[in-house]
């Protein structure tokens, strides 16, 4: 992992955001003091939580975590009471692109300290100069188009070459090619993700690919060959008659009782890639959707930098009637292929999808973790899967996305518990990046304020 680690701001701003008088000297050592602590490992099924805890945090590092009756407190620590508070690490949003400023900032005033960046396309230009910004993993696509496997290798290499953390595999790579850039791409300390077309899931599995992306995509394997392989062809075409649309309808008139699906649950669930549906894509045509412009974040995002945007006054789509009854129809049949996936112990990586068809940069992964939880995750399991996850499911990934000594220090206190509801991850008093204690509500302010 190749992290863009943002600038520290002064002291004085943190000290404003505390509301306390600022000191004539600068502290070393941050001190959150009287919190629990909020285990997120394996996965989300320990708890180990940590009562009255004192987390110490010393430059971008977690120091010492532990209760308060075993942690010494440094005279000249700044000490932030968080007595009745949840102090829970930094969220990652693992497929999500950043344009601008603004969009870095909604990222941090929602909690998100980390993004694997996505660019190009619908998405826009990576910005990657923001102050302050999460920590960037960037992300890159290879395998769009036929080509020799020297080729192949070639353009891994090169991403390599030029920095980027995670190879996006594609549709074009046949198994036999796929194996190989899988290996390459490890040798070179990339994670993979797949989205795969000529080549089945079940090959991606066998050849390592750490996680797929895209509940569409990763069910290809349920459609008869032969539909999958003409989706691979022609993937994003929005024509209702196109293959993908055939495919989505297929896929929509699927049975949560057909055998096809339990078995490839059961694959899914007995090997170690991790999925990431990318619920927030569909999010706006599920029934309970709520208007995401009426979000406190909303206020510093323009509605022409996001593709296919919500109407702000409606909070859906324009689309005609047939469009959106084939998109509604798809979000909820997602919702029911991936409880069986959950079921069958497939593990989760939480991404929004940002910013693609009116996904939105903070807003969208809190409806991707409300996601997690309908279908079967529990509220600490769904936060999980936005933190420690990705430390295991990429193993170049570092210590991150735990609140333990030695980890980097990003980190939330929440004034709700987030064990009991998800939606608690927005009740979110302190935002930690990298060690620096962000002043949260200039993140959102405008000129007015």
């Amino acid at each position: 992992m190749r992290p863009c680690h943002p600038a520290r701001s002064a002291w004085a701003l943190a000290l404003v955001a505390l509301a306390v008088a600022p000191p004539v000297a600068l502290a070393e050592t941050l001190a959150l003091v009287g919190g629990t602590v909020v285990d997120t490992a394996e996965r989300g099924r320990s708890e180990a939580d940590i009562a009255d805890a004192v987390v110490l945090i010393e430059g971008d590092e977690i120091l010492a975590v532990g209760p308060r009756e075993t942690v010494p407190i440094p005279s000249a620590a700044l000490v932030i009471d968080t007595s009745g508070a949840f102090i829970v690490p930094g969220l990652t949003d693992g497929f999500a692109a950043i344009n601008n400023q603004s969009y870095a900032n909604a990222y941090l005033y929602s909690g998100i300290t980390s993004i694997i960046a996505v660019s190009g396309g619908r998405r826009g230009e990576l910005f990657a100069t923001a102050d302050p910004g999460p920590h960037l993993n960037l992300l890159e696509g290879m395998g769009r188009e036929r080509a020799p496997l020297e080729e192949h290798l070639r353009a891994v290499e090169t991403l390599a070459a030029q920095g980027i953390d995670i190879a996006l595999l594609m549709y074009e790579l046949t198994p036999d090619q796929l194996a190989a850039v899988t290996r390459r791409a490890e040798e070179l300390g990339m994670g993979t993700i797949g989205e795969l077309g000529l080549s089945t899931y079940a090959e991606g599995i066998a050849a390592g690919i750490d996680a797929f992306v895209h509940t569409t995509r990763y069910s290809l394997d349920l459609a008869p060959r032969e539909m999958a392989q003409a989706v691979a062809e022609q993937p994003f075409s929005d024509d209702l008659e196109s293959p993908k649309w055939i495919y989505y309808k297929w896929l929509t008139a699927l049975s949560p009782w057909d055998q096809r699906l339990a078995e490839y649950a059961g694959l899914l669930g007995s090997s170690p890639v991790s999925l990431m549906p990318t619920f927030g894509l569909l999010y706006l045509d599920l029934p309970w959707a709520e208007n995401p412009w009426e979000h406190p974040v909303a206020r510093i995002l323009r509605r022409e930098d996001i593709n296919n945007p919500a109407d702000p006054e409606t909070g859906v789509h324009d689309n005609d009637p047939a469009h959106q009854a084939a998109y509604s129809a798809l979000a909820r049949s997602e919702l029911m292929i991936e409880e069986a996936y959950r079921r069958g112990g497939a593990v989760y990586l939480a991404g929004s999808g940002t910013d693609v068809w009116g996904t939105m940069p903070g807003i969208s992964l809190q409806h991707e973790l409300e996601a997690l939880v309908r279908i079967g995750h529990t509220p600490r399991e769904a936060l999980a899967c936005a933190t420690s996850n990705f430390e295991a499911t990429f193993a170049s990934w570092g210590k991150v996305g735990q609140v333990r000594p030695g980890y980097r220090a990003d980190v939330l206190v929440l004034d709700r518990d987030p064990r009991h509801d998800v939606g608690n991850l927005e009740a979110i008093r302190h935002v930690i990046l990298a060690g620096e204690l962000l002043d949260r509500r200039r993140l959102i302010a405008d000129e007015a304020d």
